[in-house]
């Protein structure tokens, strides 16, 4: 990246498992989202545990950005959102890994895209929806 977006660029640094596809798929979701990504092929599950996610939200990566988790497929519209507002809270969390959230997405999937929630994560291990994507009826 060149010019003004590169300044303007938020840094991430994700936990994934080195052979999962869909992982990197969300990684380019998050660099085309204008973050500037520092990406762990190990470690997922120890910092999930170490930054405090209850496993029920878990997914197949972990991310750090502007202080908050990320856990798993959450949109890059939800993670600007989420650095706007500066909510008191953990972090935001797409528990799984439902078919049609970003890396979960597109043509290996048929475009099909499954109803979710965006959840937003207390310190205090409490949960509420942040955003509901309601999916397309196929």
């Amino acid at each position: 990246m060149h010019g003004p977006a590169s300044a303007k660029a938020i840094f991430a640094e994700v936990w994934k498992d080195p052979n999962c596809g869909c992982c990197k798929d969300w990684v380019a979701h998050l660099e085309a989202g204008g973050f500037k990504v520092k990406v762990n092929d190990t470690g997922n599950e120890v910092m999930r545990a170490r930054l405090g996610v209850d496993p029920k939200y878990g997914s197949c990566h972990t991310a750090l950005i502007g202080g908050y988790v990320i856990e798993g497929h959450v949109p890059v519209r939800e993670i600007h959102r989420l650095l706007k507002e500066r909510p008191t809270a953990l972090g935001l969390a797409v528990p799984g890994m439902p078919v049609g959230s970003p890396g979960m997405d597109g043509g290996p999937y048929g475009n099909r895209k499954d109803p979710y929630n965006v959840m937003l994560l207390a310190k205090d291990a409490s949960a509420k929806i942040y955003q509901r994507y309601e999916g397309s009826k196929s």
